[in-house]
């Protein structure tokens, strides 16, 4: 989130870094403005020059995200590349665009949630540019509870 202000004719903008809600595992609830997550970074390494690979489950107060789940994959994947999330053994196709993938839609949102509650990790991968694999792991430690508190900071910054 940005908050601007515009002072003596200067527009100055500063960032606003998200506010831990709650945390359990490898999982956090976070809130940022009038959005809430439950998020995690991956397992593996970090590559230089890229940030973190990252999980999230996003729901919006009042709006249209009601545990959207999304990925910041480690690696840029190929051009057209197919992204999957591994849930035990349930497949999940997401859609994406550069180093990002998204959930389809709500009936997946609501799959991908029960299946993260029911596993013990989850793994998102794609093809390289090479053609090698991309594979981001994640623990699931915590993520049941880091769900259920960014669900409830939504549920309450929209009641504000």
């Amino acid at each position: 989130m940005v908050v601007a202000t515009i002072l003596n004719g200067w527009f100055l903008a500063l960032l606003v870094a998200p506010m831990v809600v709650g945390a359990d595992g490898q999982w956090a609830a976070l809130s940022q403005g009038r959005t809430c997550e439950a998020a995690a970074r991956s397992l593996g390494v970090v590559y230089k020059g890229r940030p973190p690979a990252r999980a999230s489950l996003s729901f919006d107060a009042g709006g249209p995200r009601h545990g959207q789940f999304a990925a910041r994959l480690s690696r840029v994947p190929r051009t057209g590349a197919t992204v999957m999330l591994h849930l035990g053994d349930q497949p999940f196709l997401l859609m994406s665009q550069g180093d990002m993938a998204w959930s389809r839609g709500p009936k997946q949102e609501q799959a991908i949630i029960a299946a993260m509650r029911a596993n013990g990790g989850m793994r998102v991968e794609a093809r390289s540019p090479g053609g090698g694999r991309i594979v981001d792991r994640y623990g699931l430690d915590g993520a049941p509870l880091a769900i259920d508190a960014a669900a409830a900071c939504a549920a309450g910054l929209a009641n504000r």
